[in-house]
């Protein structure tokens, strides 16, 4: 329930920006921050996150996330004016932010012997999340106004509260009753330490990052790609919905392949030939084959799925693996918020899409060098006994 609500604030407001910009009186340059404000919220919360996990605990981190998405989707839905709708679309997707760094390590908590499992379900739910607000956004608009459409899911992040006031009332329970398990609770002697001090932790952040990059870059700039080389703009807008399903594909076989190889480096590089096979295909010959290409370069970004089961496949434990999600989302949204406004200079610079596609190719090398470091059989933790002991 908490892995659907991480995307409902972006794609539920994205088709609607023009008509709520009609309404409420702004600038297309605002809506160009609205864009931005997503990755901004999930970096900054992606650092913080960690750290309000060891003061709150995870569960409780949990419930804050979902109340903070609930609250911020539905009140932004009742205001006039545009500093207000930015701000609580802020805490709609600070909720959001936290939610993508807590729930790898909840997996890995309370699933740990069934983590491929789990991880598709919860990846699988991120990505419905992602596309279902897309397709209702404009129809329920239609029938109901841009305001009840951008509020109605607000009913997911309070639905998905109650869950975590359930265990958290458990856990309470239990407390009192002197019968809490150990296994829900952090060990004393648990191993603690930077992220940034392994390079697992880099190696992480440089894929998941550089992913995201190519992703949010492919997003925003597909319809453009393929309008100016002759199609409709419904046909960019329906080559974005075949993107986003080829990533419910990658989020159903990624997590499980990854659990049974030693080392996954292979699917690696795998993704790497797609990308530069599609890249290469909607540069020098996009109305050839446009589904073709759009697919291949949509089964790119696997290396999504497979970064946030690594998180908890490379960690012993789940403060550990809190550790780990926080520094791979934190550092690769921030760099996840530069990619899309690049892409669209370089174009502007030079008029043309190959600029463009080599800063996407760059991307892609630096995917393959992480995923090298991220895919490796070991655990970020052993890098923080190893520094101990040179110590």
């Amino acid at each position: 329930m908490s892995a659907l609500v991480l995307r409902l604030a972006v794609t539920s407001f994205t088709p609607l920006a023009a008509q709520i910009r009609d309404d409420i009186g702004f600038s297309p340059t605002v809506v160009g921050v609205f864009g931005m404000v997503p990755t901004a919220m999930f970096a900054l919360f992606g650092i913080a996150t960690p750290y309000l996990a060891r003061w709150w605990g995870l569960e409780r981190t949990a419930l804050i996330a979902m109340l903070m998405a609930g609250t911020g989707m539905l009140l932004r839905a009742m205001v006039d004016d545009v500093w207000s709708l930015l701000a609580l679309s802020a805490l709609a997707l600070g909720g959001m932010g936290i939610g993508n760094v807590v729930v790898p390590p909840l997996v890995k908590r309370y699933f740990s012997d069934r983590l491929a499992l789990m991880s598709s379900v919860y990846i699988v739910g991120v990505q419905i999340g992602t596309i279902a607000p897309a397709f209702v956004a404009v129809p329920l608009a239609e029938a109901a106004g841009w305001r009840v459409s951008i509020a109605v899911w607000a009913a997911f992040g309070f639905a998905a509260a109650l869950p975590w006031i359930a265990v958290r009332l458990r856990a309470r329970r239990a407390e009192v009753r002197g019968t809490a398990t150990e296994h829900h609770t952090d060990h004393p002697d648990q191993v603690r330490g930077q992220a940034w001090r392994s390079p697992v932790a880099w190696g992480m952040a440089a894929m998941f990052g550089m992913t995201s990059c190519i992703t949010y870059s492919m997003f925003t700039w597909i319809p453009d790609i393929l309008t100016s080389a002759g199609a409709s703009e419904s046909f960019g807008g329906a080559m974005v919905g075949v993107f986003s399903f080829m990533g419910l594909v990658a989020a159903l076989g990624a997590p499980s392949l990854c659990a049974r190889m030693t080392n996954p480096f292979p699917v690696v590089l795998a993704c790497a030939a797609c990308y530069l096979i599609g890249f290469a295909g909607l540069l020098l010959a996009p109305m050839s084959a446009p589904i073709l290409w759009i697919v291949i370069v949509g089964l790119g970004p696997s290396t999504f799925p497979m970064s946030l089961t690594l998180i908890n496949l490379r960690t012993r434990t789940h403060m550990g693996s809190a550790s780990l999600s926080g520094f791979t989302q934190g550092l690769g949204y921030a760099v996840a918020c530069v990619g899309p406004l690049l892409f669209g200079v370089f174009h502007d610079v030079t008029g043309e899409w190959g600029a463009s596609f080599g800063l996407l190719t760059v991307a892609v090398v630096i995917v393959v060098i992480g995923g090298a470091q991220a895919c490796k059989p070991r655990m970020m933790e052993d890098s923080w006994i190893a520094a101990g002991r040179n110590h």
